[in-house]
C-alpha cells in the first residue's frame, strides 16, 4: 500500500498462495545491463533467468474457470473526505497494513502524520459503493463486516480507543454476522446513521473534525477524531474487459460478469464450458467465493468425465442446399458456432450453439431452421392468436429468460394489468424476425411489442443487438408505408421486474386504444407483400440473339 519500502524480491503478503517469491524487474538492478546479479548466484534451483523472454503458450483444454479476482476502489476522485489532502485519512486497506504484525510498523498501530497511537478513530462506510454519481451503484458486500472486524480488533488490542462508524445501512446478513455487529456495539463502538458532509483538519494537531447529520436523531453532529478510515468498496478487475472479449462473455450493468441464470445456473457462463469463481461474477465474501470455487470445480469435473456432451435440442440447423453462401449468419452468432468460408455453405457446430435463434431471424433465404422455434411454428402462433378480434389485443414477443419471466413474476406477485396482451415466447428477442412482426400487423394487430433482456445484460451475450437492428429497420419500413412507427414498441424487461412488466402492459393498452380501425386496415393494405413480376416470354428475335455464335458476338462487340 506504499506505506514502506521493500526489496526487489519479495512475497506479496505473508499468506500468499502460492507462497513463492516475486522478482520485480522495475526495481531490480540485474536487468539490461546486469549491475548486480547476486540473487542468481545464490539461487540453488536456478529459478532466476535474466535473459528469459515472453512467449505464447498454447494449451488445448476442455473447460475454463474464470477467477480473476477484484480491484480495490481508489478514493482519490472522492476528495470530499480529504484522502489526498489530509495525511491521517487512510483507506481500510492501509488500516489493515498498519495493524498487521507483518506490516510496516510491526503491528504497532500509529497514525501516519506523527507516528502517535490514535485514541479516536472514525470509519466512513460506502466509499466507492452505492454511489451512482461515480458509476458504482452496487453494494460491495464485504465493507460493513470488514469495518466491524476492525473495530473488534482495536477493542482487543487497545481497549481505550473510541470508535465511531458513519454508515447508511449495516448489512450483516451472513451466518454469525449479526452476532459480530452486536459484539462491536457492546465493546463501545458508536454507530452513527449518516455519511459525513465535511471534514476539516486542525493544522497544529492534525486532528480531524467531521460534520455529519445523524438521520436517527435528526441532529447535526461534530466529531473530533485522531484518524479517519475510509471503508473502500471493490471494483471489477482491469483484466475483465479483455477476458470478456477472449471468452465471449457478457457483463451486468455493474460491470461484473453475467452468469447464465442468476438462480438456476449461478456458476455457468453463457458460453458453454466456461465457469465463474469469486469476485469476477459479483462482490462476495471468502465463504461465498470458496463455495463458488468448489461448485465450479465440480461442474468441470462432471463435464470432463462425461464422455458425451448432452445439449438442448433447440439448436439451429442449416439447409446446405438452400444456403446461398452469403455468410451473413456467421458474424451474427454470439458464440461463433457458425463456420463459414467464402464460396462454401455455412455449418453449425451444435455443441457450441446455445439456441438464441439470431441467425435464423437474419437469414433472408430461409436456409436456417431453429428446432422447436421454427418460422412456421411461430408464424402459426401469430395467426392463431390474431384469428379472432385482433383489434382488441396487444401482441407481445417475449424472450424466455427475462421479459417472459418478468411476466411470470408479475403474475406471482398478483400485480394488476390489462388482460388484452397475448404473449408468444421465444428463446431470445433476436429470434423475432421482421417477417413475424409484419405478419402480426397483416393479421390486424393494433400494437406489437418486442421485449427482451436489458441491452447490456443479454443472456446470449450480445444477441439482442440484432433485435435493435431488426426493430430499427421495421420502424423505417412502417414509416415509409404510412404506418405509425410507435405501433411497434421495444422494451427491455428483466426477470425480476414484474412491476415494470405490468407498467409496460398498461402503456401498451393505452396505446392500443389510440389505434383506429382505419389505421389497422391501412396497415394491412400497405404492408401486403407485393406480388412478384412474372417474366415475359422471350420473342423469337431475342431467342435468335441469344443463340449467336461466339464469332458473331465478338464481331458485334468490335463494331
Amino acid at each position: 500500500m506504499g506505506l514502506s519500502s521493500r526489496k526487489a524480491i519479495y512475497i506479496p503478503f505473508p499468506q500468499a498462495v502460492p507462497c513463492s517469491y516475486i522478482l520485480n524487474m522495475e526495481d531490480c538492478l540485474g536487468n539490461n545491463p546486469i549491475a548486480c546479479g547476486k540473487c542468481a548466484e545464490v539461487c540453488e534451483k536456478n529459478a532466476i533467468n535474466y535473459d528469459d523472454q515472453d512467449e505464447f503458450v498454447i494449451r488445448e483444454v476442455g473447460a475454463v474457470i474464470v477467477a480473476i479476482g477484484l480491484d480495490v476502489y481508489d478514493p482519490t476522485e472522492m476528495d470530499e473526505y480529504g484522502y489526498t489532502r489530509f495525511e491521517n485519512v487512510i483507506t481500510s486497506m492501509e488500516f489493515e497494513r498498519l495493524i498487521c504484525a507483518g506490516g510496516p510498523t510491526a503491528g504497532h498501530f500509529v497514525r501516519p502524520s506523527d507516528q502517535v497511537r490514535p485514541t479516536r478513530i472514525g470509519f466512513i462506510q460506502c466509499v466507492g459503493s452505492r454511489n451512482p454519481s461515480i458509476g458504482r451503484p452496487y453494494c460491495s458486500n464485504i465493507c460493513c463486516m470488514n469495518t466491524i472486524k476492525d473495530t473488534l480488533l482495536l477493542a482487543d488490542h487497545y481497549p481505550d480507543v473510541k470508535n465511531v462508524v458513519f454508515y447508511q445501512d449495516i448489512r450483516a446478513f451472513g451466518k454469525s454476522f449479526e452476532d459480530m455487529f452486536q459484539r462491536s456495539k457492546k465493546v463501545g463502538t458508536r454507530y452513527v446513521r449518516g455519511l459525513p458532509g465535511d471534514i476539516e483538519e486542525d493544522p497544529e494537531t492534525q486532528n480531524l473534525t467531521i460534520t455529519v447529520e445523524n438521520t436517527t436523531s435528526g441532529k447535526l453532529e461534530h466529531h473530533e477524531l485522531d484518524m479517519v478510515v475510509l471503508s473502500v468498496g471493490v471494483v471489477p478487475p482491469e483484466d475483465l474487459k479483455k477476458i470478456s472479449g477472449l471468452l465471449t462473455l457478457s457483463k451486468t450493468s455493474d460491470g461484473f460478469f453475467m452468469e447464465s441464470h442468476p438462480k438456476l445456473k449461478p456458476i455457468d457462463a453463457p458460453t458453454r464450458g466456461v465457469y465463474f469463481a469469486g469476485f469476477c461474477e459479483a462482490p462476495k465474501d471468502i465463504k461465498e467465493s470458496v463455495c463458488q470455487a468448489g461448485a465450479a470445480a465440480s461442474k468441470v469435473g462432471g463435464l470432463l468425465n462425461a464422455g458425451e456432451i448432452h445439449i438442448e435440442a433447440i439448436t439451429s440447423v442449416i439447409d446446405q442446399e438452400a444456403c446461398t453462401m452469403c455468410g451473413v449468419c456467421a458474424p451474427i452468432c454470439p458464440y461463433s458456432a457458425i463456420v463459414w468460408e467464402k464460396g462454401q455453405p455455412a455449418m453449425v457446430i451444435e455443441a457450441a450453439c446455445a439456441g438464441c435463434g439470431a441467425c435464423a431471424a437474419a437469414c433472408n433465404f430461409n436456409a436456417i431452421t431453429m428446432r422447436h422455434f421454427t418460422d412456421d411454428q411461430l408464424l402459426a402462433q401469430v395467426r392463431a392468436v390474431l384469428a379472432e378480434k385482433p383489434e382488441e389485443k396487444v401482441f407481445v414477443f417475449a424472450c424466455n429468460w427475462c421479459s417472459y419471466a418478468g411476466g411470470d413474476m408479475a403474475g406471482i406477485s398478483r400485480l394488476k394489468y390489462p388482460s388484452t396482451n397475448r404473449v408468444i415466447r421465444t428463446m431470445c428477442s433476436a429470434r423475432v424476425s421482421e417477417e413475424m412482426v409484419l405478419e402480426a400487423f397483416l393479421c390486424g394487430a393494433p400494437v406489437v411489442l418486442v421485449s427482451g433482456c436489458h441491452y447490456a445484460d443479454c443472456h446470449y451475450i450480445n444477441a439482442n443487438r440484432q433485435t435493435v437492428k431488426h426493430v430499427q429497420r421495421l420502424w423505417n419500413k412502417l414509416e415509409r408505408a404510412g404506418v405509425r412507427p410507435e405501433r411497434l414498441q421495444l422494451e427491455w424487461i428483466s426477470a425480476a421486474e414484474g412491476q415494470k412488466f405490468a407498467n409496460v402492459m398498461r402503456q401498451m393498452e393505452e396505446l392500443r386504444q389510440t389505434v383506429t380501425a382505419e389505421e389497422i386496415e391501412h396497415a394491412r393494405e400497405a404492408l401486403k407483400p407485393k406480388p412478384k413480376k412474372e417474366k415475359k416470354p422471350k420473342t423469337e428475335k431475342e431467342e435468335a440473339d441469344k443463340e449467336e455464335t461466339p464469332e458473331e458476338e465478338a464481331e458485334t462487340v468490335t463494331s
